[in-house]
């Protein structure tokens, strides 16, 4: 499928909705922009959602660390 588009005064490019539902885009998608050879290339990014610890979940994931401390110690208790 090919299309013709056109890059407005701020370089924002408008793909065509067909196109975007053949490739599954969709809005906030992200995408990566690279050349190549042949010309642009555009496909989509890959994103992972990161967590930023705060201080009570950095708590409680010692807490959680300290209690299955206890359960290794206790299995190795009994194999000995």
């Amino acid at each position: 499928m090919k299309a013709t588009v056109t890059i407005n005064s701020r370089g924002v490019v408008t793909l065509p909705a067909k196109l975007r539902r053949a490739a599954g885009i969709r809005p906030d998608d992200q995408m990566i922009v690279e050349t190549t050879p042949e010309g642009l290339l555009l496909r989509p990014a890959v994103t992972l959602p990161i967590e930023i610890y705060s201080e009570a979940r950095l708590k409680e994931f010692a807490e959680e660390e300290a209690k299955l401390e206890t359960v290794f110690a206790r299995r190795g208790k009994r194999r000995g």
